[in-house]
């Protein structure tokens, strides 16, 4: 008879809130081990005792067969003395801290719960916090870690009998699944409007079906926050919830009924999905995923107006399955918040500052620990790719190749705000915070930042911010009276490609973006740096210009357009402006608040004003260059030689825009085709900036960063010619490629500067 040892293991990773422990048991039992599990503050820890060959056979099912979300290491294996037992248990928690632990993301509900919810006969029937451990809320409600009931917010629910005899047996769904809950005992509804308040479920949901086929609009509290839902295909509604939200252009994302055998019925009815999209829409994740709008589609012309693509993606609560179900058709499903804003989470707060852009609200009663916005993400050059981190993938955390100097926190840059937090081998960055332009961004920078160390346990000892003065980030960094470091928005944009793909040479790097503190002063934004972190070169440039009005001009397409031509010797085309222009030219010629730039970001918004596919001043950021890629998709394949280089005293490569403003003023050409051209010599440009420092330098991988890579056709014609030309492309998988990467880029540059070697491990 084989002999019997015990094994004390402990397994990291992301093991906690994904249905764990309660695998683990059932496991054991498979293979007729005794002993027990438990979590520890970030880890779990089994006590197995069976024959050497049964235990093999168990760790290696431990990892291979573990639950979906569950991303499980077997950090350490030792023997012990055995533990006297015939049975194997889950024990209580040990409550002890440790800095090992992994925060879980928020889970959309599984097809289990969503079978019994639709059941008449099972006691969840319409429930809207049905969960299970396969499924349901775990970033938004948890307090701290261990994971147990007890440290969320669901610990203000007392469970029924029912419940907890579920949650005690083994063989159910939902042993040891924390926010379980049922009409009993559990959270529920409050429909609220002007005239009435219904708790009764079924009569709320109603009455916010009723408000949205009259074309009214609801802020509907969901996993991470507020959305604000309207009819999708009511034109008049779009248009309302746009003036009362003073949000005339930004696109608006869509939910739709998963409907059909692949659920994907309903989809396919508003936008043509290519595989790539529809993978992703019918992942556990469900981000919201853009695609191209269907010639046929019946959503209404203001969902996304002039552009060829919307933002869409499945239900992913239990609340939204209902809702949509009885609507029968797809919803605005916009951030519940005042814009650039974090979406809000607290019931009187959403009140109180939604109330002029609502007709009524659907709340419940389950405490949102911290906001969590969608996930946002692209398809581009055979790849997804993220623009926006949230619910679903973030905290989003990674590996690292090397170990930290020393615990560091990253405070990203000042527009699409992140946060990221790196101690030993990890790091983490946070969810979409956003713009921190106003009181409630900051708190919740704050917020995500204090949460950070407290449930991680880590205290930072080098904070890490933009090296540019005036962005509230960086002003935060400076007054907390701790050691920081100033890292150059472009290096971070650089860095943080290099970390991603683990580089081990150096690399060029093209960081075009709107602007960034440059090493010189200036604001730079068409970079092209070669080395790797800690030691970045500027080998490629665009010629620089005068911007008159500064940050005005991200908003005010015109002032890019002016300057170019004024630069150049050239008449303004434009009459219209009157005082604003003639002002603005006074100022240019005195050089007063016109500082020099060299924005790849800008080019653009001067191209898209010089060709006609923006109007003078714009809503939101990038509406500019996204009007010029849609006119440009429109157009014909073209084909265009890149901008003139010439090489400066510091032995930069300079291209030279000035050719660009005949091209974009030549009406012999439709505005699809100047647009079109204009892609095609920036991509172009790109590629002899490329070809010229490989000449130098012998480098033959570039990478591509910085927020105009959004631009689809550019980033896919980019990688064409690039690749055709020898070179590999590294362009980010799994941080977005625009400012929300900056806290990873910070992390990276940082721990180059302070003589850690840090990159991601390419997994």
């Amino acid at each position: 008879m084989p002999e019997v040892v015990t094994q004390k293991l402990c397994v990291t990773g992301q093991v906690q809130g994904v249905g764990f422990r309660p695998f683990v048991y059932r496991l054991a039992k498979e293979f007729g081990i005794t002993g027990w599990v438990r979590n520890c503050a970030g880890t779990v820890e089994i006590l197995a005792q069976s024959d050497t060959n049964t235990l093999q056979q168990f760790r290696e099912r431990l990892t291979r067969s573990a639950p979906p979300f569950a991303v499980p290491k077997l950090t350490s294996l030792f023997l012990t003395p055995q533990f006297p037992s015939d049975t194997f248990d889950i024990l209580d928690s040990d409550n002890q801290t440790a800095s090992d632990v992994h925060l879980p993301v928020d889970q959309f509900v599984c097809p289990d719960c969503l079978v019994e919810m639709q059941d008449p006969g099972n006691r969840r029937y319409r429930y809207p916090f049905i969960n299970c451990t396969q499924c349901g809320p775990r970033y938004t409600l948890i307090d701290r870690l261990p994971y147990d009931r007890s440290n969320t917010s669901m610990a203000a629910f007392a469970m029924c009998a029912e419940c907890r005899v579920e949650y005690h047996d083994v063989s159910d769904r939902r042993f040891h699944a924390e926010p379980i809950a049922c009409p009993r005992c559990g959270p529920g509804l409050v429909y609220v409007d002007g005239k009435s308040r219904i708790t009764d479920t079924e009569s709320a949901v109603t009455a916010v079906v009723n408000l949205l086929r009259g074309g009214g609009i609801v802020a509907v509290r969901g996993i991470g926050g507020y959305h604000l839902l309207c009819d999708a295909c009511n034109e008049l509604a779009v248009i309302n919830l746009r003036q009362r939200k003073h949000r005339p252009h930004k696109p608006l994302a869509v939910m739709v009924p998963q409907c059909g055998d692949d659920l994907l019925d309903g989809v396919r009815a508003i936008v043509a999905a290519q595989p790539e999209h529809e993978r992703l829409l019918v992942s556990p994740r469900r981000p919201i995923v853009l695609c191209d709008r269907n010639q046929a589609s019946p959503l209404a012309a203001s969902i996304a107006p002039q552009l060829n693509e919307v933002g869409v993606f499945l239900p992913y609560s239990p609340l939204h399955h209902m809702i949509l179900d009885a609507f029968g058709g797809p919803l605005v499903a916009t951030s519940g918040n005042i814009s650039g804003e974090p979406v809000l989470t607290d019931e009187s707060e959403a009140e109180q500052r939604l109330a002029t852009i609502v007709d009524g609200f659907l709340h419940h009663n389950r405490g949102i620990r911290r906001p969590a916005d969608d996930a946002v993400f692209q398809f581009g050059a055979n790849r997804m790719r993220p623009l926006r981190l949230g619910r679903g993938y973030a905290p989003l955390e990674l590996q690292l190749n090397g170990a930290l100097a020393k615990p560091t926190l990253a405070v990203g840059g000042h527009m699409k705000n992140t946060v990221g937090l790196a101690w030993r081998d990890r790091l983490v960055i946070s969810p979409h915070i956003g713009d921190l332009d106003s009181l409630r961004s900051t708190q919740v920078f704050q917020q995500v930042i204090e949460d950070f160390q407290r449930v991680y346990d880590v205290e930072p000892e080098l904070i890490v911010c933009d090296a540019h003065p005036d962005y509230a980030s960086t002003r935060w960094a400076k007054r907390l009276g701790k050691v920081y470091q100033e890292v150059y928005h472009h290096h971070a944009h650089a860095s943080a490609v290099f970390g991603e793909f683990a580089s081990n040479e150096n690399i060029l790097v093209f960081t075009w973006d709107g602007t960034g503190y440059g090493e010189d002063g200036s604001i730079w934004g068409g970079e092209g740096l070669y080395g790797a972190p800690g030691n970045w070169q500027r080998l490629c440039s665009f010629r620089s210009f005068r911007l008159p009005g500064g940050d005005m001009a991200a908003r005010h397409p015109w002032r890019a357009a002016a300057a170019l031509c004024w630069d150049s010797g050239i008449e303004f085309p434009c009459a219209s402006l009157n005082l604003d222009l003639e002002l603005a030219k006074l100022a240019w010629q005195k050089n007063l608040n016109t500082p020099i730039t060299t924005s790849a970001g800008r080019l653009f918004d001067a191209a898209a004003y010089l060709i006609g596919t923006c109007p003078a001043s714009t809503s939101f950021e990038g509406q500019a260059p996204m009007y010029l890629e849609a006119a440009a998709c429109k157009g014909p394949n073209v084909s265009a030689s890149a901008l003139p280089l010439e090489r400066d005293e510091t032995g930069c490569w300079r291209a030279d825009w000035q050719e660009l403003i005949g091209l974009c003023t030549d009406r012999q050409f439709s505005v699809a085709e100047r647009a079109a051209l204009f892609h095609e010599k920036a991509a172009s440009t790109l590629l002899d900036m490329a070809r010229r420092v490989h000449e130098d330098t012998g480098v033959k991988l570039v990478g591509l960063s910085g927020g105009v890579f959004q631009n689809k056709i550019l980033l896919e014609r980019a990688h064409e010619l690039l690749t055709s030309d020898g070179f590999t492309v590294l362009m980010p998988e799994r941080i977005p490629v625009n400012d929300a990467g900056i806290s990873f880029g910070q992390l990276v540059e940082a721990a180059a500067l302070n003589m850690s070697t840090v990159s991601l491990q390419q997994i």
